[in-house]
């Protein structure tokens, strides 16, 4: 029989779990498919998400949600859940923090190929243990990535103010429709400085984010590389370094020597930190695949930890940067121009102040003039703002 301590603990989890508003992937994953897998920077929301799936269901008698570091795996397995659960009719098994459960990407293989009539939802903190324990679920597990808030949701979750997703052509073309009387950039201020995680919300967020920051640099990544201490605060002050550049161009030899690393493994450090969800690293399109050109500009991976890491001497033009490349590569493949910041499809972008003109633009007819401190735009000058709604 399963535990009533997992049964008293789901009951619980489920009670304080927000219903009204649902994250912008929840309606992309094919929740009906055997396994899924949503992975993503720890304190992005995906324990709510995949709880509101449950909630979705009026009868929940079928349907088991756990945590991997409950106290019940000390002398259990993954697979006797599986199994014991089947046994009680269950059809649902939702585990969270699935990368706390040593060998946990080998049991999950094992209950997929063993029970054909058992669906598996799973959720991981920790990106880089998942990445690397994915592989073994290749063919089996459907994987999703789930980054913070986007502008809009901000809005929705925390000022009841509520836009549709736009597209990057309907923003640029103008065609965001804007509700009478709504005065964008005071929102956007906090949003920028502590509105990417949901937890925001809560007290003392600088606090709970320097935590998430700590976590991730001392103890996901040492324990995914094998890394010491020592190796952890390297992670401390490259982050640091990256965050005082505006924005960061990547020098290997010289970061070698400031951080007494060798240039081998830098860049590893790079991917490391890129797939915690420390930093995001913009690429140009040599690599013909999304994601494998040369990395041309190293930015923090949202504005918010900026303000974390730089306090006040936080550098405004990083900022918009920062934010622009963290909003805009959701939905879209965003690499490094060669004459402006970024350029999306057949279009440049230029980021920055009010007083930002088109002469970065060189002539081209495609390109954008992406205003920070406007409300609106008009011709080729488009608010920074609205590109927060484009997921």
């Amino acid at each position: 029989m399963i535990d009533y301590k997992l049964k008293e603990f789901m009951r619980e989890e489920l009670e304080r779990t927000p219903v009204a508003f649902r994250r912008y992937i929840y309606d992309k994953i094919p929740w009906e498919d055997r396994m899924i897998g949503l992975v993503g920077p720890r304190g992005v929301g995906k324990s709510t998400l995949v709880k509101q799936r449950l909630l979705s269901h009026d009868d929940h008698s079928d349907w088991l949600y756990v945590s991997a570091d409950h106290v019940w795996f000390s002398d259990h397995t993954l697979t006797d859940l599986a199994d014991e659960w089947l046994k009680q009719g269950g059809r649902y098994l939702i585990i969270d923090e699935i990368h706390r459960y040593p060998g946990w990407s080998q049991e999950l293989k094992q209950i997929y190929d063993g029970h054909p009539r058992l669906n598996v939802i799973f959720t991981g903190s920790s990106v880089l243990d998942i990445h690397k324990g994915a592989a073994d679920l290749s063919r089996r597990a459907l994987m999703f990535s789930m980054q913070g808030l986007s502008f809009r949701e901000y809005l929705a979750m925390f000022e009841n103010i509520n836009f549709d997703v736009y597209s990057i052509d309907e923003i640029v073309n103008h065609q965001v429709e804007i509700p009478a009387d709504f005065h964008p950039l005071p929102l956007m201020k906090e949003y920028l400085q502590k509105g990417y995680f949901p937890f925001c919300s809560l007290p003392a967020y600088e606090i709970r984010l320097q935590q998430v920051i700590n976590q991730t640099l001392e103890v996901d990544i040492p324990q995914y590389a094998g890394m010491n201490v020592a190796t952890a605060r390297k992670f401390k002050r490259l982050l640091s370094l990256i965050s005082t550049m505006v924005p960061f161009k990547p020098n290997i030899s010289s970061l070698s020597t400031e951080l007494n690393v060798s240039r081998n493994d830098l860049p590893d450090y790079l991917v490391y930190l890129e797939q915690a969800g420390m930093i995001g690293q913009l690429r140009d399109d040599t690599g013909g695949i999304r994601g494998l050109g040369k990395v041309e500009k190293i930015y923090l991976d949202n504005p918010n930890l900026i303000y974390a890491l730089g306090g006040e001497h936080s550098n405004i033009g990083n900022v918009r940067e920062t934010f622009f490349y963290n909003q805009t590569r959701v939905s879209n493949d965003v690499i490094a121009s060669k004459t402006t910041d970024f350029k999306i499809g057949g279009r440049i972008f230029e980021v920055g102040g009010h007083k930002k003109g088109i002469s970065q633009l060189e002539g081209d007819p495609n390109g954008i003039v992406v205003r920070d401190d406007i409300e609106y735009g008009h011709d080729r000058f488009v608010p920074l703002w609205q590109f927060g709604l484009n997921y």
